[in-house]
């Protein structure tokens, strides 16, 4: 969908709270590029035409060089890079940083399809139904090879990268269904990996989400498949067990046994499932087996939402 200028759709609608903050550096760049590309030309056109060779035996005279211009091309270049940067650069910070209060989605990225799920559990193939007004924090990563999961009425693009998580965060101002689309060439379908986002009302929205009957949470998931997989046995509450604590964990520094400290986040966690061995604790026994290829991306994260929701917890012993 995009907005009409004299007749031409040259945009799409600016549909998020970041969306016309980058529009305005767009144009501001576009507009000093034209800018210089017309007067260097000119410039040169000029020269040409005044300086131009009259006659066989012509001999050019002697070309000054003028301090105060040699300054002026200078100072005047660098005074409007350092203002492309620090506009840049704050924009860059300001979106890149979700609020606290930012609502979650978990998006993995599958040859040749995008899988999301919400933590209340409610999981979508290539849609994505979220409430305007509130913001919204995507977890990324990929299953396979490189994807990119871009909005573009939200003015958001990030590539998605397997093995890494990778998040971004939009705010929806208008209601509406707009497209999204994998910007990474990654196989032969690439140009089928596209979806839809559903911006509803804040009751539409929450319609929708009970809509589909009781819905097991992604930590509800995960806390199963952390006693399928025997995670239990090892991770005991009272600090009985083989490894450590996990109640409080989340979000928390730990410092591992080369002395380096690591805070727990999603990342972290998610190398402690898939190879745990890489940063082993200085009060336990590296024993805990590797789940690389036993699970999938998806119940990678429903595990460290289980892990999450136990954050909020008294922290248990051996931390």
């Amino acid at each position: 969908m995009a907005e009409p200028w004299f007749g031409f759709p040259i945009k799409p609608v600016d549909a998020s709270t970041t969306a016309s903050s980058v529009d305005h550096l767009y144009y501001f760049l576009t507009a000093l590029t034209l800018f210089f590309t017309f007067f260097i030309f000119m410039t040169i056109f000029y020269f040409m035409v005044k300086y131009r060779r009259r006659g066989p035996g012509e001999k050019p005279k002697g070309t000054p060089t003028p301090l105060a211009l040699e300054i002026t091309w200078t100072v005047i270049p660098s005074i409007l890079c350092a203002f492309v940067f620090t506009w840049s650069s704050s924009l860059y910070f300001r979106n890149s940083r979700p609020p606290n209060a930012s609502m979650e989605v978990f998006v993995v990225g599958k040859q040749w399809m995008w899988h999301l799920q919400h933590p209340e559990g409610p999981r979508e193939i290539n849609e994505l139904h979220v409430p305007v007004g509130v913001p919204v924090k995507l977890t990324m990563t990929s299953e396979d090879v490189i994807h990119d999961f871009s909005i573009p009425v939200f003015r958001i693009k990030h590539d998605v990268i397997p093995g890494r998580y990778a998040s971004i965060w939009f705010q929806a101002t208008k209601t509406g269904t707009y497209h999204f689309f994998c910007a990474q060439y990654c196989g032969a379908e690439h140009s089928g990996m596209i979806g839809w986002v559903y911006v509803m009302t804040p009751t539409d929205y929450a319609n929708w989400l009970s809509g589909g009957g009781k819905n097991e949470s992604m930590a509800q998931a995960g806390e199963r498949l952390f006693t399928q997989l025997g995670c239990i046995t090892c991770h005991v509450s009272d600090g009985t067990g083989r490894g450590p604590v996990l109640q409080g964990l989340f979000g928390h520094p730990v410092k591992l046994r080369s002395g380096e400290t690591r805070v727990v986040d999603e990342t972290y966690v998610r190398q402690a499932i898939v190879n745990p061995n890489s940063m082993p604790l200085p009060n336990y026994t590296p024993i805990m087996p590797t789940f690389q290829g036993q699970i999938n991306e998806e119940q990678v994260l429903q595990l460290i939402a289980y892990v999450k929701s136990l954050g909020t917890e008294e922290k248990g012993k051996g931390k």
